[in-house]
């Protein structure tokens, strides 16, 4: 399926989007999927053939996504910095669909914006407990089902490039997703003899409500855009090929490794 538009600089891009079957009889938990990146990677991991599971705290969100994608689709709610609930979301989709194969760790918040001097505690435990708690406890419950089936698998967490650099104004968040990276490498190294991979991927600004407060200040906006090589601020659906590409069997020999989806800003 093509797809051709016109970016930020008013150069055109045209996209080809593969829609090939990499994930067929392949299960996958993608939580933070009610909105945003996250609805768009379990999207396009149901176009590839995958049975995705749609993980978030409130339910009424993930139907909608589901209604969407079809019958490839169960929506499950799952808050999951609550290890109680992560064993749920996980026992529950054994329980259904036979197996989970693929994580792609989601879900995030970013409840504090300002210098970090003058931050509160309890933003601070919010973003931790689900920026790296709920990505910890997601991935080490996959993996223990995994290990108990002496199956292969793939963990894709959801990173940002403000964890590979200074992060002014966001910094507690960046501290997670810097977290998120280092989590990475580790499991990669311990669980990689059991055939486990697990890889991040680092994205740039991305059009989402999510990121509202940024892509809606036209300063910040601009630049970002002056610094973004390619010109124009990401869409969801950037982000969900690069996921899609790491939960398969092409990327068979990548693991610990971060990709930054970023429109070139890390480069400049």
């Amino acid at each position: 399926m093509g797809n051709s538009d016109t970016g930020e600089s008013g150069v055109e891009r045209n996209v080809e989007r593969n829609t090939g079957r990499r994930l067929e009889g392949k299960v996958a938990i993608v939580t933070g999927a009610s909105r945003g990146i996250g609805a768009a990677i379990a999207t396009r991991l149901a176009t590839e053939g995958a049975k995705v599971v749609l993980a978030s705290r409130k339910i009424e969100g993930l139907k909608a996504v589901a209604e969407q994608i079809g019958d490839a689709a169960l929506p499950i709610a799952c808050h999951t910095g609550k290890e109680e609930q992560v064993d749920g979301l996980i026992a529950e989709t054994v329980a259904t669909l036979g197996k989970v194969d693929v994580l792609v760790n989601n879900a995030a918040t970013n409840p504090y914006f300002g210098p970090m001097m003058n931050v509160e505690w309890g933003a601070w435990d919010k973003t931790f407990e689900v920026n790296l708690k709920g990505y910890f406890a997601c991935a080490r419950a996959v993996a223990r089902h995994l290990l108990e089936r002496k199956a292969a698998g793939s963990i894709v967490n959801v990173t940002s490039v403000l964890g590979q650099m200074a992060a002014p104004l966001q910094g507690v968040y960046g501290m997670t997703k810097a977290g998120v990276i280092s989590m990475t490498q580790t499991l990669a190294a311990e669980l990689g003899p059991s055939g486990i991979r697990v890889n991040a991927i680092a994205p740039g600004l991305v059009e989402t409500r999510f990121a509202s407060a940024l892509t809606g200040n036209p300063e910040i906006k601009q630049m970002v855009l002056d610094r973004t090589t390619l010109k124009r601020i990401a869409q969801p659906e950037d982000i969900a090929g690069t996921a899609a590409f790491l939960a398969s069997d092409d990327a068979a020999y990548v693991t610990g490794q971060t990709i930054a989806v970023d429109g070139g800003w890390t480069v400049t």
